[in-house]
């Protein structure tokens, strides 16, 4: 499963938030289920971040967003938000060969 969530920041701390990402990206990405992180950023506006995510399936990726790690995480960028979060839940459906 495709996780995408958009991430709207108060650019004045988006280098804040692309450092704990950064010191966070490795716990993320070794979280049971979890197979692939990346964090996408805008060129503009500035401050849209997008984070881009493979699971094993929704029960792995609620199992992170129940986690103490999420909380935690969480907890130290929600003052930094300009807008709600979005994000999106996709399977890939691309037909194969």
């Amino acid at each position: 499963m495709v996780r995408i969530v958009k991430l709207t920041i108060d650019p004045g701390k988006a280098a804040a938030f692309e450092r704990i990402f950064s010191e966070k990206m490795l716990l993320i990405r070794n979280f049971p289920g979890c197979r692939h992180l990346a964090l996408w950023k805008s060129h503009l506006p500035a401050g849209v971040f997008m984070t881009y995510s493979l699971w094993d399936g929704q029960d792995a990726l609620d199992a992170y967003r129940h986690s103490a790690m999420f909380a935690d995480i969480w907890t130290a960028i929600k003052p930094w938000f300009t807008a709600k979060p979005e994000a999106w839940s996709l399977d890939d459906i691309t037909p194969t060969r």
